[in-house]
Parts: C-alpha cells; sequence; structure tokens
C-alpha cells in the first residue's frame, strides 16, 4: 500500500512539476480538463439515464400524464446544461493561458448558450404550463383566469424568444446591444400608444370580473340598446350580448360596458329574484273620494296575480294640471315570465278603470300654430290655453 502511494506521488510530481507544456498549457492543466470532460460525459450518458429511469417510473405511477411529458421535454436540455457546465469548468482553469479578451468572448459565449438552452426548456413546457394552469384555474369561482390562461403559453414562449434575441445581440453587438434595448423600447412604447384602446380595453376586462358587473348569462339593459339583452360571452376586449328584440348578436367594447351604461337585471340584491314594473296613470277630474279609492284598489291588483309578488309600492304622486298622478311599481317573481306578469298587470288596471267608470285618461290638446295664427285676435281663453299646451 505504501508503494503505491509512493508511486502515486512520483507520478503526481512528474506531471504537476515537470514544466511541460502543449500549446504554451501546462501539461497538468491539460489533463485536468480531460478529466473534467471525461467525467461530464460520464454523468450524461451513465448517470444522468440512471436517475430519469427512477424518476421515470415514479411519475409513470400518476393519473395525470403531464409529469411524464414534462420528463420527456427536460431530459435533453439538461444533458446539454450538464455539457456546457463541464465547459465552463474548463474554461476557468485556462483563463489564464487564453487571455483576458478570449475567456472573456468564450464566457459570454457559454453565457447565450445556457440562456437559451433555458429559453428553450420554458418554450417547450409552456403548454404544459398552460394546461395545469388551465386545470387549476377549472377549479376556481371566477371566470377571469380561464380567459387569461389560453394566452399564457403565447406571453411565456414570447418572452423566452426575445430573451434569446437580446443576449444573442449582447455577444453579436457588444456596447451597442444597449442601443438594440432601447430601439426595441422605443418600439414598444409607439406600439403601446397605436394599440392603447385596446390595452385599456384588456384592463376594462379585469374590471368586470373582479367587480362582478356582470357575468355569462345575466340580462342588462344598456343604454343605446333597444330592449333586453343576454350576456353570452365575455371575451378580452369585447363583450358579446343577444339582443331579445331582434333575436341579433351585438358585441360591446368592455371599455364601454364599465361606465355606468349597464343596468342587471340578473343580479338581484335579495334572496328571491325580482323584477319591477312600473306604470304610471294620470287620470282626469275625479274627487278626491275616487282618488282614494283607485289608490286602495291599485295596492290590491298584485295580490290576484300569480306571477307577482304580494308586495307593491303605490303613490299618489301629485297633481298635473286637472290630472291626479299615481305611480305604481310591482315585482315580477320570474323574469322568463315578466311580460306575462307585465300583460295581466295591465290588464287589472283597465278592468279597474272600467269598473270605476273611467273611460279616458289624461287629455293633451295640441294646435298647429299656422291654422290658429289667422284667428289671433278672435282668439278665445280656450284656444289660448289650447296653444299654450
Amino acid at each position: 500500500m505504501e508503494n503505491q502511494l509512493q508511486l502515486w506521488q512520483q507520478i503526481q510530481e512528474s506531471i504537476f512539476k515537470s514544466g511541460i507544456t502543449i500549446a504554451n498549457i501546462p501539461i497538468s492543466k491539460i489533463i485536468l480538463v480531460s478529466v473534467i470532460l471525461v467525467l461530464t460525459q460520464a454523468l450524461k450518458q451513465v448517470i444522468f439515464p440512471v436517475v430519469f429511469n427512477k424518476i421515470e417510473r415514479l411519475t409513470s405511477k400518476t393519473n395525470t400524464a403531464l409529469d411524464d411529458e414534462l420528463i420527456q421535454i427536460l431530459k435533453p436540455p439538461l444533458g446539454w446544461l450538464i455539457f456546457l457546465g463541464g465547459l465552463w469548468l474548463a474554461q476557468l482553469i485556462l483563463t489564464a493561458e487564453l487571455g483576458e479578451q478570449l475567456s472573456q468572448t468564450v464566457f459570454k459565449l457559454l453565457n447565450v448558450l445556457g440562456v437559451s438552452i433555458g429559453a428553450y426548456i420554458v418554450y417547450r413546457i409552456s403548454p404544459l404550463l398552460g394546461e395545469m394552469l388551465g386545470n387549476f384555474a377549472a377549479r376556481t369561482e371566477t371566470d377571469l383566469d380561464n380567459l387569461l390562461v389560453p394566452y399564457l403559453p403565447k406571453l411565456f414562449q414570447t418572452g423566452a424568444i426575445l430573451i434569446v434575441v437580446l443576449k444573442g445581440s449582447e455577444l453579436l453587438l457588444g456596447a451597442s446591444a444597449s442601443a438594440l434595448v432601447g430601439l426595441l423600447g422605443g418600439a414598444g412604447v409607439a406600439f403601446g400608444l397605436l394599440i392603447k384602446d385596446v390595452i385599456y380595453d384588456w384592463f376594462c376586462t379585469i374590471v368586470i370580473f373582479t367587480d362582478k358587473i356582470y357575468t355569462v348569462g345575466d340580462r342588462l339593459l344598456v343604454s343605446g340598446v333597444d330592449g333586453f339583452v343576454t350576456v353570452l360571452e365575455i371575451g378580452l376586449r369585447s363583450t358579446k350580448l343577444r339582443v331579445t328584440k331582434w333575436d341579433s348578436v351585438k358585441k360591446i367594447p368592455n371599455s364601454k360596458m364599465i361606465t355606468g351604461i349597464v343596468e342587471n337585471w340578473g343580479q338581484n340584491p335579495g334572496e328571491e329574484p325580482s323584477f319591477g314594473i312600473n306604470t304610471t296613470l294620470k287620470i282626469d277630474r275625479i274627487s278626491a273620494d275616487k282618488s282614494s279609492k283607485i289608490y286602495q284598489a291599485l295596492q290590491e291588483i298584485p295580490k290576484s296575480i300569480d306571477l307577482l309578488f304580494d308586495k307593491c309600492q303605490v303613490r299618489l304622486g301629485g297633481i298635473e294640471g286637472n290630472a291626479r298622478v299615481f305611480t305604481m311599481r310591482a315585482f315580477a317573481n320570474d323574469f322568463n315570465t315578466y311580460y306575462q306578469a307585465e300583460a295581466a298587470l295591465n290588464l287589472a288596471i283597465l278592468e279597474l278603470l272600467e269598473k270605476e267608470d273611467i273611460e279616458q285618461l289624461q287629455v293633451y290638446l295640441v294646435a298647429e300654430m299656422e291654422k290658429l295664427q289667422p284667428n289671433h285676435k278672435q282668439a278665445t281663453p280656450y284656444n289660448q290655453a289650447s296653444q299654450h299646451a
């Protein structure tokens, strides 16, 4: 044993202290670099596959196939990284012999290769990441993540490509790379100004989901749209609506849908859904007793209609000219029968008016000024009142 140790010491002294060089590189460093590269190849070709085979056996026992696909994607680039690590150690050992400038160039090249391999991994696993995020989003309550998840893989892939381009330009252009970054930044600002309305719509989409202004299936009244609409789809930029009156489809940018033009009939504040029906009656020339009788009768009408809640709000709002103004608010209990409830309420009001012998409501007198102008001097007080009406 002692003889073997002495022999090994003699070999070390003969190699490392001999002063032998090849291309101005000491033989000791050449041997050390060779050993590192051989160990790197051994790790890549022997140890690394054994470790991955064990991992593959573990992932094969899981219920999902995502981990198996991830292992297959990671296996080649991780092998490249191991070999790249061996080259990096060799470059550190030979720094003095390569010279400062060449050593920096080799280091930058290895850095670019390392970043490129990392970007390649991100690019390849982006679809799997999107699928995993999609499975997670399916278990959440909000629909915003379901809307954004399909765009995330493309975002990651674009980011990986940009990183490789920037690192490559840094190697090839050197100090000019900062100018390239500035140019790309300026182009990004200009492009952002061009699509600022699109970006604003994206942020408005987030507001719609976070504030729960409306969801798919809600019935809305939208300013500028005639009648009720139903939300069919909330996109990243616009909301698709079905216009009930025309059975047509209308798309409105999300930036307009958050400006207060939306009245949501699908989100009731109470425990039970209710949908208001408002009616205004202006009845001419009735006495106080009859006004009181009509007021009481209007309050009883919803109780006789199954499609309405018993609650009802009736007001004697005032007097306009000779007319007594009654305002009535009833509540339907199902939007699908809203128009039936509205028709039943109006028919009940007509029956009440017939019962009370009220044949006409408020009468408006309209005069044509051109016809009345020649007889202006002979106008009676009644005609003068008609002109003002």
